[in-house]
């Protein structure tokens, strides 16, 4: 007898959970694996935060339920921020919800706002948990093809009349996951102008638009005019401050579509524990010298890999967001190939990129979330392959 449901037996295996399965079982054997595939900060959690955490677990009244829609102070901190940052006017009692993390969120809101057999279209190369929430909720999945030469900015004019008249909800993700790419404001124009002819949602995941580098600033989508007539937008403390086991984040925009997930929200959670959203808030009213600071390591990583690659005569662009890097497979490989040769014969897991779609193949991403000694250990059993390669 079968206890899982058929949309669980037909779900593809998350591809990192594979790769540290094999990371295992070749540690078992006394290898040393240096991990470069997922997206994990390595660097520690400001400790202004942790001190706010700290206190804040001491008071009786914190361990409490939150308010379902999240505690008034983070959604407050939130509105702030984007007051500050983006010029962007939010209400905090209507236009922000407090998420546990933005994996979460995303894939509520996909339940929260697709019936079954609607279409949704996610960019292709883009994050596979996309994918992945939209079968879980019975949707359909309809690829954004993405412009290499443009820093991956949506190629809307490719899409089909009748993919359109179909499609209910878009996904955009920028700074992009996994290509790295970026874009100005021009793309969020054009999405928005293209949602409202259609009748179409736009969801933009950013939880990378902190971690940006040189003088590029990625814009919110909500800086376009009418965006909030449209589009909301996630944005998460994991990638910027260290807070990725914190499971803290956020929804900012449309009121209707941030009520809709509410009601999903509510119906099966309640909410991250008060003491980790007020830490949150402490953070997003910070003079965010600790965001700098990390982008300024993540920055002298990717120079470093970036170096080593174009040595190896790997074709690779810099990234201006993101710590992760996009790059060609050398000539004569597939993505799987080159990433299972890199794990088995260097114990350097990369992440292929025909797990991100259709068009990610040929390419390979690395994550720079990894202590410096161990990016250049990598470095170095790269250049012992290049041989081989």
């Amino acid at each position: 007898m079968k206890f899982s449901s058929e949309r669980v037996e037909t779900l593809p295996p998350y591809v990192f959970s594979q790769f540290h399965k094999r990371k295992k079982e070749l540690e078992a054997e006394g290898l040393d694996i240096i991990d470069l595939g997922i997206g994990s900060p390595d660097l520690p959690t400001p400790e202004f935060i942790v001190d706010e955490l700290v206190q804040e677990v001491y008071h009786a009244n914190n361990h409490r339920y939150s308010p379902y829609q999240g505690s008034a102070e983070f959604r407050q901190a939130v509105a702030d921020f984007y007051r500050s940052n983006y010029e962007v006017d939010l209400d905090p009692e209507t236009e922000v919800l407090t998420l546990i993390g933005s994996k979460e969120g995303i894939a509520n809101l996909i339940t929260a706002v697709v019936n079954p057999s609607e279409t949704v279209l996610v960019p292709d190369p883009g994050y596979p948990v996309y994918q992945s929430a939209i079968h879980l909720a019975g949707g359909k999945t309809a690829l954004l093809p993405l412009i290499p030469e443009e820093d991956y900015k949506p190629n809307y004019q490719s899409l089909p009349q009748d993919i359109l008249d179909k499609t209910k909800l878009m996904l955009l993700n920028y700074p992009s996951n996994p290509t790295a790419g970026t874009v100005n404001i021009d793309a969020f124009l054009e999405a928005v102008s293209l949602a409202k002819k259609h009748d179409i949602a736009i969801a933009h995941d950013a939880a990378y638009g902190l971690v940006t580098f040189d003088d590029y600033e990625a814009p919110s989508i909500l800086q376009a005019p009418d965006a909030k007539d449209v589009a909301v937008e996630f944005g998460s403390l994991s990638k910027s401050f260290n807070m990725t086991g914190w499971r803290i984040g956020y929804v900012v925009g449309n009121r209707d579509i941030i009520q809709a997930l509410s009601v999903v929200k509510s119906n099966t959670d309640t909410s991250q524990f008060l003491p980790i959203q007020k830490a949150a808030a402490k953070a997003l009213r910070s003079d965010f010298s600790t965001v700098n600071d990390n982008n300024a390591v993540y920055e002298q990583r990717q120079d470093k890999v970036l170096c080593a690659l174009k040595e190896l005569g790997i074709e690779v662009k810099r990234p201006r967001g993101t710590f992760f890097i996009w790059a060609k497979v050398p000539d004569g490989f597939k993505s799987m190939e080159f990433s299972e040769l890199m794990l088995e014969k260097a114990g350097v897991i990369i992440t292929p990129g025909s797990v991100f779609g259709p068009s990610g193949e040929g390419y390979f991403r690395i994550s720079l979330s990894v202590p410096s000694e161990r990016l250049e250990e990598a470095i170095k059993r790269m250049k012992v392959l290049e041989g081989g390669v």
